[in-house]
């Protein structure tokens, strides 16, 4: 196993590893479910298979009682994706830590080659990355912690900003404060 930049992938000893796995680009990609703590396990069985998976994974600051562990973790926790024909699943299926294939019913549902490639360009551009919440504009949110704390209201949107927006829905007014994303959460 080989941890390239960011993302972790078992592939055979090359002096330069490309970060994401070479394999038939005409194969869409797929989010497989693994279980809980199994996503390196999953990931080195489908590469023993001759799939490329993909774990991307970002470091992470631990604190044991007497020291302080940098790890790799899974930016997307128990998910590996990896290219594969969804008609061929039985291989997929069968591999240690695999509990499933995301999609609609029985049909696996494919990811964008574009979100997948947007990851690997953040990953190696070196910066600061982390998992947070998935957020949508016009959402019902709570500030977490700070001095608005407790406070809920609706996320919106103004240029690169996030506001948190509270009506009076019987003066039919609101207000927008500027409020930092990692202070809030989904309702």
């Amino acid at each position: 196993m080989q941890i390239v930049g960011t993302s972790v992938f078992v592939e055979p000893i090359n002096p330069q590893p490309p970060l994401l796995p070479e394999a038939e680009t005409s194969l869409p990609w797929f989010a497989i479910r693994t279980r809980s703590n199994f996503e390196k396990v999953a990931a080195i069985a489908l590469e023993n298979k001759g799939l490329g998976p993909y774990l991307p994974t970002y470091r992470n600051r631990r604190r044991w009682s007497d020291r302080v562990v940098v790890v790799d973790t899974p930016l997307f926790q128990g998910y590996v994706f990896c290219r594969f024909d969804p008609l061929n699943r039985l291989p997929i299926l069968t591999t240690t830590g695999v509990i499933s294939i995301v999609g609609c019913g029985n049909d696996p549902a494919p990811i964008d080659d574009k979100e997948i490639d947007a990851i690997d360009i953040i990953l190696r551009s070196g910066l600061a990355t982390e998992p947070c919440p998935f957020l949508r504009e016009g959402q019902r949110v709570r500030v977490r912690r700070g001095s608005l704390a407790g406070v809920e209201g609706i996320l919106t949107k103004k240029k690169s900003d996030f506001r948190l927006v509270i009506s009076v829905t019987m003066l039919q007014r609101s207000i927008a404060v500027e409020i930092d994303r990692e202070l809030i959460e989904v309702l």
